[in-house]
């Protein structure tokens, strides 16, 4: 098996993430999770999705982070630190990174649905915006991914075949 040691260097805050993420399954929310580094690689924020515990469509993992990281550290500016989130961030949390000058942006799974940092748009790193961040995807994701899928398969419906015609 072959390792990649940029990826591998990530998998200890993605399991940090991936905790966080366990945090959201006793309120229905979906599992993510996130925390943010500082450049010494403390973390400064961890979040986890909150929409159903809040009522907040706002309240994703990532922002959660970024806000907790932002009240430690006494700025908005997070010039220096890393956002470590089990799923690739969707369009608001693609800009929430952007605009709070996050270094870095490390992922697990993607998200082809709604994914904002590569997949379906990659809002991180649109040369028309004044900051873009380095983009880390892929630490841990079929661990990611398998979290997510726990949580999904079990609220969808078997589809049935169409009956045949006679």
């Amino acid at each position: 098996m072959r390792t990649d040691p940029i990826r591998d260097k990530w998998a200890p805050a993605m399991r940090l993430a991936l905790a966080e993420a366990r945090h959201a399954l006793p309120t229905g929310d979906v599992p993510v999770g996130a925390v943010v580094l500082g450049p010494d690689g403390a973390v400064l924020g961890r979040g986890h999705n909150e929409r159903e515990a809040v009522g907040d469509p706002t309240a994703h993992a990532e922002v959660q982070a970024i806000r907790e990281a932002a009240r430690a550290l006494g700025e908005w500016r997070l010039t220096g630190c890393t956002l470590v989130v089990t799923l690739e961030p969707c369009t608001m949390c693609a800009g929430a990174i952007v605009l709070s000058r996050l270094d870095r942006v490390v992922y697990g799974a993607l998200d082809d649905k709604a994914g904002a940092a590569g997949s379906l748009w990659d809002v991180v790193r649109d040369r028309r915006l004044n900051h873009r961040p380095q983009v880390v995807s892929g630490v841990l994701a079929d661990t990611c991914a398998a979290a997510l899928r726990a949580f999904f398969d079990p609220h969808r419906t078997p589809t049935t075949p169409p009956p045949e015609s006679v």
